[in-house]
């Protein structure tokens, strides 16, 4: 068994007020912590992972689309207590456009071990 702290791993701004932290990685699944401040934008992106997860605190809006614009494709609201599910290679964006905060937990399978944002 391995416990990770999340005070025990760096904490990574991966693009302006997205702040994302790598916990644990096992050999099927990877968990990442993810705050995004008011206003911050995830840029549409897409990976091999399947993606589920669970928002811990705030509101945003995940964009699911090819559009390379974050906030031009299918509008899906979610909130504290909302949990989700990305397909492997869909296309998707997350919009904090609330006044607070945007935290949640990310489970990634197979796991992303070495996420680009890391670099």
């Amino acid at each position: 068994m391995e416990v990770v702290p999340h005070s025990a791993r760096e904490t990574v701004e991966a693009v302006e007020g997205v702040h994302l932290t790598q916990l644990a990685v096992g050999e099927r699944a990877s968990v990442q912590f993810f705050h995004l401040e008011p206003g911050a934008v995830v840029p549409t992106h897409s990976h091999e992972h399947e993606q589920v997860g669970y928002i811990t605190g705030g509101s945003g809006v995940f964009v699911v689309g090819e559009d390379e614009d974050p906030r031009e494709g299918e509008a899906f609201p979610v909130s504290a207590g909302d949990s989700y599910h990305l397909e492997s290679e869909e296309p998707h964006s997350l919009v904090n456009d609330t006044e607070e905060s945007l935290d949640g937990i990310d489970v990634f399978a197979p796991p992303r071990a070495n996420p680009d944002w890391m670099e």
